[in-house]
């Protein structure tokens, strides 16, 4: 099988080391590169193309966003930007992403082994998903043990499984959302076409911690609907949206006829912290046929298993269709599950909630 090619952009040698161990560990992908700045990764790339650059954002001579914009303008490729992303550094990241980045991860840590494990899982996933996303042209430390097999653990690490029972219909609709690569765009393209009447969002997008607070503020400042990163006891109510941190699950619960939110830590689900699986094993146990599940551009399968067990719940669901999606992964499992309902074009998603729900 072919390896995917990967050049590594940062002005560390330390954090070059690191990621060529990380990526090189993984059998999958191959380092063909690295560069300690963005004139001399041009002169890489005049040498050799790769498949996906990992991209620093502050590095001496040009800045990173800078080159991300003039590779997307001249020679558009996957671009992953690894970072370490503070709460002051986030505002560049959704720039990042507008200017055409795939993924955004924070820069690994070497703080404790479940933290090394975890970084070389979210960014070894984040180049394979930068490789087969669609790209469009836009206006010393220690060293790092060849990567093992990791449990995949599924929702019932931090949910057990439905015995069958479902919420009775009510008047109350929760919308389920989940997404991961390309979902940025998608979940604007969705929440803006909400109405201010429209029923509770609750929403899982794979993000990195302080990142879905400043993607919630940037949506909220364009949506019709109040759009927010959710806190632990939230209630869900119509007109707003609730974005999971990033790093916890988050679960829906109910109490008498309120919805409300339950953050917690937990191992990564899926291969995500948060998963879009337990967002929606959850729903369909608290929610049921009150529910609508919808399932959004992404790689992987997080989110299939839990899309159908909201439909067998009785819950109305939802996938992306291909060509809408910048990742047809996570759509595309949950549709080989025979769990959605309707398959439908990003642009249309939100009229078909809307008519669900009058």
């Amino acid at each position: 099988m072919k390896k995917i090619r990967v050049l590594i952009v940062d002005d560390s040698a330390v954090v070059r080391q690191t990621l060529t161990a990380i990526l090189d560990s993984d059998p999958k992908i191959e380092v063909i590169g690295s560069a300690s700045d963005p004139f001399f990764a041009a002169k890489k790339i005049a040498q050799e193309v790769p498949d996906v650059i990992t991209l620093d954002v502050e590095m001496p001579r040009m800045d990173g966003l800078t080159f991300l914009k003039k590779i997307m303008s001249q020679h558009p490729m996957p671009v992953v930007i690894i970072s370490s992303l503070t709460a002051q550094g986030t505002e560049t990241g959704l720039r990042a992403l507008e200017y055409g980045a795939v993924e955004i991860i924070t820069k690994p840590q070497m703080n404790t082994k479940e933290f090394i494990e975890e970084s070389k899982i979210r960014i070894c996933d984040a180049v394979k998903a930068a490789a087969s996303a669609k790209i469009e042209r836009k206006t010393a430390l220690s060293p790092v043990q060849p990567i093992t097999v990791q449990p995949k653990f599924s929702a019932d690490a931090i949910l057990p499984a439905s015995n069958g029972y479902s919420m009775l219909k009510t008047t109350d609709i929760v919308v389920a959302v989940g997404a991961s690569t390309g979902g940025t765009e998608a979940l604007r393209v969705f929440l803006e076409e909400l109405p201010v009447d429209c029923p509770g969002v609750v929403i899982v997008q794979h993000m990195p911690e302080n990142f879905t607070r400043s993607f919630a503020e940037r949506l909220n400042s364009i949506c019709k609907i109040e759009v927010k990163e959710a806190q632990n006891g939230d209630t869900v109510t119509r007109g707003k949206a609730l974005i999971a941190p990033g790093n916890n699950h988050m679960l829906l619960k109910r109490s008498g006829a309120k919805y409300y939110v339950e953050i917690q830590q937990g191992p990564l689900v899926n291969r995500h912290r948060p998963s879009v699986d337990v967002l929606f094993r959850s729903t369909a146990r608290y929610a049921g046929k009150n529910a609508i599940g919808i399932i959004m551009t992404g790689m992987g399968d997080d989110g299939a298993k839990g899309l159908l067990e909201l439909k067998t719940s009785g819950a109305y669901t939802i996938a992306q269709d291909e060509k809408s999606c910048v990742v047809f992964g996570m759509p595309k499992e949950a549709i080989n599950l025979n769990a959605a309902q309707k398959i439908l074009s990003l642009e249309k998603i939100a009229g078909a909630v809307i008519n669900h729900t009058h």
